[in-house]
């Protein structure tokens, strides 16, 4: 086995495939909201164990969701 081939021997690269990335992320920013909505339900809970980082992550998954959904839209273009 070789670790290294010549440019002569490599196969070419294949196609990059065409994906459209929105789909999965507009599935995620929901999926995170509807986290976000089943804690707030359970809020005092939260509040009294210190755990409020729970919601802070649910936020940080849609910012960082729409972050990426701006990103792809601008590169789809």
């Amino acid at each position: 086995m070789r670790l290294w081939l010549k440019d002569s021997e490599r196969r070419p690269d294949p196609a990059p495939v065409k994906t459209d990335d929105r789909k999965p992320m507009l599935i995620g920013i929901l999926v995170w909201l509807v986290a976000l909505a089943v804690l707030l339900f359970f809020i005092a809970p939260l509040t009294a164990a210190h755990n409020e980082w729970w919601l802070w992550t649910c936020i940080a998954g849609i910012a960082l969701g729409l972050v990426g959904i701006l990103y792809t839209n601008w590169r789809h273009k």
